[in-house]
């Protein structure tokens, strides 16, 4: 029930932010997918995103449509990628590249567990408040 109660909480603060103008920052809820399928265990204040080393298929950020039944993509949006090191939490640009999406598996392979991938919007249009990504 406090699950729930956070994810409509979450989606009303996002609804909100959606009714005013187009043009506010951070004022479109966007989240990280990997296969259509939201990273992010629950979309609120205490919500964690990670991905297991083998994982495999295409990573997204995209504006997305929150309920208490389901967490669905809507439009893909434009983000960059950096990792950042688990000893020494150095933040390194993965690649000059802005990507819609991008193959995990080529992300993972710069990557050791306990890093964590980073996800950086190319717009303030976007609020992407889950944007590490922990690698188990």
């Amino acid at each position: 029930m406090k699950n729930a109660t956070r994810l409509i909480a979450s989606f009303l603060l996002c609804l909100s932010a959606l009714s005013f103008s187009r043009q506010t920052p951070f004022s479109a809820c966007s989240a990280a997918f990997l296969n259509n399928k939201m990273i992010v265990n629950e979309y609120s204040p205490q919500g964690t995103c990670t991905v297991a080393a083998g994982a495999t298929g295409q990573l997204t950020v995209c504006t997305a449509e929150l309920s208490p039944q389901a967490s669905k993509a809507i439009d893909k949006i434009d983000f960059k990628v950096a990792i950042r090191d688990e000893q020494t939490h150095t933040l390194l640009m993965y690649s000059d590249e802005t990507y819609r999406q991008v193959d995990i598996q080529r992300v993972l392979s710069q990557c050791k567990k306990g890093d964590r991938i980073v996800l950086l919007t190319t717009s303030n249009l976007y609020a992407l408040p889950h944007n590490e990504i922990l690698v188990q």
